[in-house]
């Protein structure tokens, strides 16, 4: 019961986002007056927590008036920066920006790194990998990047092993080796975490493992490596907008040793600075 109120109450919030943002998308237009606020859209975790911060602490000597609106999907943020409604969004990597334009027809483009999220393998049946049992069931997210990365990371800890060439654009049908038969549930992203209690174990992004409690650091039972990782987390605007003064500003407030500070304090390894 507690996980479907869960569940409902995010849809909801979602949705209701959804709504505002599109109720407000014909008074607000791509290239908008750069003198009016700007309005970010990001996962409540990690990413509107550090919007806030620079909010609370940075914006306003920088002369910044920054609206930050959380969202729990990982659609309407983009599409939210395409039609104008907001002004930038925070929340995804580049592997995940490219399949999302190239399906969409979408024009958002990168406006500056900040922070890494590991993915982490979780379970609530057992301690380590290598118990997992024959048959298990685990839960992937079901985007095409985050799926990729997901068997990644099984693969790379010789969990399964997967076509070669595959990148992360893998699917469960690129597995060439799955010594203990294990089963695959795609789901949303954000539902990975509220399944753990149904299956044997699930790969959780790491915002929405923090959203639920866990500590990539210490929970994961494996965790993506931070050195050499091409997936960075990053402010991202619409194709044309990259030199509007205040993203430009916000940009900078993001990379700031204070902002580097507040990572490492807030998050101790389950979210890396990328700067």
């Amino acid at each position: 019961m507690r996980n479907t109120v869960k569940i409902t109450t995010a849809v909801l919030a979602a949705g209701a986002l959804t709504l505002g943002l599109t109720a407000c998308g014909s008074e607000k237009e791509s290239g908008s007056d750069a003198s009016g606020p700007l309005t970010v859209a990001a996962s409540p975790v990690p990413h509107a927590e550090i919007l806030n911060f620079v909010k609370d602490n940075l914006a306003e000597k920088a002369g910044l008036d920054l609206e930050v609106k959380e969202v729990t999907d990982y659609v309407t943020p983009n599409t939210s920066t395409e039609d104008g409604s907001v002004d930038a969004n925070y929340f995804q990597t580049q592997a995940y920006l490219d399949d999302f334009n190239k399906k969409n027809g979408t024009h958002i483009v990168p406006a500056g790194d900040v922070h890494l999220e590991p993915l982490g393998l979780y379970s609530e049946k057992v301690k380590e990998a290598d118990e997992l049992k024959s048959g298990a069931t685990i839960a992937i997210p079901n985007d095409t990047i985050n799926e990729g990365r997901a068997l990644q990371l099984l693969a790379a800890n010789k969990i399964i092993t997967i076509k070669e060439g595959v990148g992360f654009e893998a699917t469960p049908s690129d597995i060439t080796g799955n010594p203990k038969k294990l089963k695959f549930k795609e789901l949303e992203a954000a539902q990975t975490p509220r399944a753990l209690a149904d299956v044997d174990a699930a790969v959780v992004n790491g915002n929405y493992a923090i959203g639920a409690d866990l500590k990539p650091a210490e929970d994961a039972l494996v965790l993506e490596a931070a050195e050499g990782n091409p997936h960075a987390n990053f402010l991202a605007v619409k194709e044309g907008n990259e030199d509007d003064p205040r993203v430009k500003k916000l940009a900078e407030l993001l990379t700031s040793d204070e902002v580097k500070k507040f990572i490492d304090d807030k998050y101790a390894g389950s979210v890396v600075a990328a700067f």
